[in-house]
Formats: structure tokens, sequence, C-alpha cells
């Protein structure tokens, strides 16, 4: 099964009638109001019908067509009739901006755009060739390219993702189609908790298809499974336990937001009227996770990947102890080899933090992880500077061979010696009553190196009067204190009305370091280091 079509077919023959695609008619979703259910024999029809339109037109091997198709159906008749030829795929987030998307197409090149006919003005307005703009009907325009081939191999490039450029541009991973059969393969084979079994499984999942999870996880791993996917347009709280009841989930998939929310509707007999066995995810809240797990009887199995490590290396707390509570991302897959590196880039001693570098073993260390950073060596080289690609993630290890995340390296504050993890500070921060959004970054201190800087968004809106700003400012920081050792409470805080975020939703956090850093000796920051001195004071007596 080398390439995700060659997975799919086998699939349709082994299991023809089982649904493939299945959405229940209370997940609400505009463009299927009724819901769908779709085998995999009339998927296969789809598929077919597809890239026959597409081979007639000369698509083949080395050629990228980018898609705007959502969730839907259609994108996977696309996908795997793309992936029969050898096709790369650009999956397009209709979240992003023109100019953001422009950017995207001048790295990518792709020949052909296929996107939903209400979006086909937004590609238009990225400058793109409107001839090469087209529906999902088609009919498609002949291919510009010379192909060598129309079938896809081991190697050819599946998919171009870009990551989410929360610290510069995005960069775009090539990934190949080995790279998502051995994803899939080790999402499947988890074990433990999160055992999976061949055609008895519904996977649900509310995470958009231009991720590796939901492509080369979710997807995947139910055309391996011979499982259904239930491919939600988006997480929608209030929907959420009817939908996941109505789709005979069994497995869900998360993101660390949503148990919060969850969390915070009322309680109804709908959350426990489900019939998932587990919950795979990341970035779980510790104070949430077992309350959740509680409540909703759903383990959550936290999991540690990156779009350029993907199979090659990948952790999770399905096997083993899970550490509820503790930002533990579980046990490194057997077939990976790791290391913790201190600042000097010599190895971490036991039990200190420090980042995570990650290869393949044995005489393939790239084996599984993307192939390239398209367009930029210099990038991919330096990702695998000595043999080993830098993760940029700090991680510590326990002593029974966990690791635990602590944060983005970059995202650490070094303060008097002490390292601090804004996404711990955020995360308190967070669950205060004003506030409805955060972000925390290092900014520069004379004395101490450099200080902890919160950038708040409050429910109500900043504050009328440099009063209000300073009483609240000390309120939040008070708040803190008494779930933060005194040195991680915030120095500064500055009230704002927007925070910036990616296109994906992410914090962006050279923007939020740059604000932090310009907005040191404004008015309108509060400086409370004399606060967070009698916070010392007050711990130590």
């Amino acid at each position: 099964m080398p390439t995700p079509y060659a997975s799919f077919a086998r699939t349709v023959v082994a299991s023809p009638g089982t649904i493939f695609l299945r959405a229940p008619a209370s997940a609400q979703l505009a463009y299927a109001p009724e819901g769908f259910e779709i085998s995999y024999e009339e998927a296969a029809r789809a598929v077919e019908a597809v890239r026959l339109s597409y081979a007639a037109a000369g698509y083949g091997h080395g050629v990228t067509v980018a898609l705007l198709l959502e969730n839907r159906p259609v994108f996977f008749w696309h996908w795997l009739a793309l992936n029969a030829l050898g096709v790369a795929i650009l999956p397009i987030n209709p979240d992003l901006r023109a100019d953001d998307l422009a950017y995207q197409f001048t790295i990518a090149e792709p020949d052909l755009v296929v996107a939903l006919p209400e979006r086909e003005p937004f590609i238009r307005s990225t400058g793109m060739d409107a001839t090469r703009i087209v529906g999902p009907d088609g009919p498609f325009p002949t291919c510009r390219l010379t192909t060598v081939r129309s079938t896809g191999g081991p190697d050819d490039a599946c998919a171009l993702l870009f990551t989410s450029g929360t610290t510069g541009n995005p960069k775009c991973c090539v990934l190949s189609n080995d790279y998502f059969m051995q994803l899939a393969r080790w999402y499947v084979g988890q074990g433990g908790i999160a055992e999976m079994k061949l055609g008895k499984e519904v996977i649900l999942t509310p995470l958009p298809f231009f991720h590796m999870n939901a492509l080369g996880c979710s997807a995947l791993g139910a055309i391996l499974m011979q499982a259904t996917l239930v491919p939600l347009d988006r997480f929608h709280a209030s929907t959420w336990w009817r939908a996941v009841a109505d789709s005979h989930a069994t497995v869900m998939h998360y993101l660390g937001v949503m148990p919060a929310i969850l969390l915070k509707l009322a309680t109804t007999d709908t959350e426990r009227s489900h019939r998932v066995r587990f919950a795979f995810g990341a970035g779980v809240d510790p104070r949430h996770q077992a309350i959740f797990e509680e409540r909703f009887g759903i383990p959550l199995v936290e999991a540690w990947a990156m779009t350029e490590t993907g199979g090659g290396a990948v952790t999770s707390t399905a096997g083993g102890e899970r550490h509820v509570g503790e930002r533990c991302i579980g046990y490194p897959r057997a077939s990976m080899n790791f290391r913790i590196v201190n600042e000097n880039g010599e190895d971490a001693s036991a039990g200190e933090a420090g980042e995570l570098l990650v290869r393949s073993a044995g005489a393939a260390p790239r084996k599984g992880f993307f192939t390239q950073y398209l367009k930029d060596p210099l990038a991919t080289a330096q990702a695998w500077a000595g043999g080993w690609f830098q993760t940029g993630d700090v991680v510590r290890q326990g002593a029974d061979g966990a690791l635990f995340f602590v944060d983005r390296k970059k995202n650490i504050v070094r303060r008097s010696g002490e390292n601090i993890a804004v996404v711990e500070v955020e995360g308190v921060l967070q669950n205060l009553e004003p506030v409805a959004g955060v972000a925390v970054a290092p900014v520069p201190d004379d004395i101490r190196g450099e200080e902890v800087f919160a950038l708040v968004k409050l429910h109500d809106g900043k504050p009328a009067t440099l009063e209000d700003a300073n009483r609240t400012a000390e309120a939040l920081a008070r708040a803190c204190g008494e779930q933060l050792a005194y040195y991680k409470v915030p120095g500064f805080i500055a009230f704002v009305d927007h925070l910036p975020i990616t296109a994906t939703q992410k914090l962006q956090r050279a923007e939020i370091r740059r604000l932090a850093e310009g907005a040191l000796g404004d008015s309108g920051t509060v400086d409370l280091r004399t606060l967070k001195a009698q916070l010392r004071l007050t711990a130590s007596a």
C-alpha cells in the first residue's frame, strides 16, 4: 500500500458497503442540512469519474493542483483521484487573506485551482489566471506541464502543506505518499487505550484537511481501518455532543481549546450518550484534563508531532502511564531516535528541560519526515543541522521515559536564570473570569535579563481609564500569584482590543513579541514588577 489511493482501492474491494463518509443532520452542515452517508463503493465511483477527467486533461506526476473544497466529500474525490495520477495537492485554508494565498501560490505554483463556486472570486483576487480556476465539476483545462507518468509512487509528493507562520513567513512542506502512509499506520497502530479494530471504527474530526492531522491520521487512518470518517466543517460547541452521538463516533479528535469550551457548557444527558472510547489531540489545559475525562467519560490521548516530522517522529500517551494533568505528550515511538539538549547543544541532564531533537532510527534518518521546504534549501538544511531535526520544542523526560511539553523554544522567558513557559502563564490568565484572550512574550529587562509581558483582551473591552487599567492588571497579577510561582507572574500587562493571530488561528508569536517590546514604557502598560517583589516576600514568609 504505497499510496493513499492504493490503500483506498484496497479497502473498496475489501469492504465496499461500509460507510466511508458520514455526517448526521444534527451537525447542521450548511451544505448538507439533512446529513449524508456515502459507502466506499459509492465513493470509488465518484473518485474514478474525477480521475478519468483529470487524466483526459493530461494531469499526472509532477503537477500540483490547489483545492479549496473545505471538509466536504468532494474534497476526497479530488484528493484521491489526483493521488492516483501522482499529482500533489495544495489544500487551501478558506480563512486565508488574499495576500496570504497569493504568497502560497508563488511558492507552490499550482497549475490549477479547484474551488467551490462561491469561492472562485476570492481565488481570482489573488491574481491567479482565471482560466486555471474551475469548480469541482470541471471541465478541467488541459494541463500546461509535461508529465512523466500518470501514477503515484511512495516518494512522490502527496500534499504541500504550509506551516502556520507563527514566527515568520509560512514554509511549504513537501509531504510524500510514504510520509502519509507512515503517519496513518502509526495512528491506527498506537494500541493501548487507542487500540482500533478493523471495520469497527467511526472517526469524527472537526479539524481541517489542510492540516496533516486530519488528512494523515483521521482520513487515511479511516481508510486503512475500513472505518467510517465523520468530517465536520469545524468545531461547534452547541451541536457537538448531539453530532458525536448521532454519528456513532467511536473516536473523536480535538484541539487544546475544545475541552475548555465544552466544560463550560451546561450539563445535558446528550454529553454521555456517545460511544466514544477515546479522543485524540494535543494541548489540553492540564487543569482541565481530569475534569473532562471524569465528566464526559472519554480519556484524552495527547500526542506530539509536527508537520515536518509526520510519522517519522511522533509521541502519544496511548500506552503506559498517561500522567494526566501534567502536559505529558507520551512516549516516543520505537522507530525514532531523540535527544534533549540544553542551550549549549549538550545532552540535558536527567529531568532537565531542553530542546527536542529527533530523527528516524536506522540508516535513513529522514524516513517518514517531510521531504523539504519547497524552494528553501537553506531552511531545510538548518532544520536538519547536525543530522537531527531541530523541533524548537522544549521538553523534559520523566523517570519512566515519558516526555512532558514545556513550550516552544522561542516562547521561553529566561528570567534571572529561571525558564518560564509562556503557555503556562497564558493558561492561568486565560481561565480568569475577565479575560477573553491573552498572549505572553518575553521582553528585555536590564536586571533580570527578561521579564514576562502579557497582552490581555478583556470580555468588556479595554479599561476606560488608567486607574481602571492599573486596578484590573493588579487583580489579574494577584490571581496569577495564587496559581503560579511569583517569578512567573506577568511583570507587565497591556490591554488590547485584538490579538495577532495567523490564518490558522494560532497566536502570531513574532508579532506578539514585537508588540510587547514596543509597548514597554507606554502610558497604557501597567508595570507590575513591584507587585511581583511583594508576592515574592509573601511567598517566602
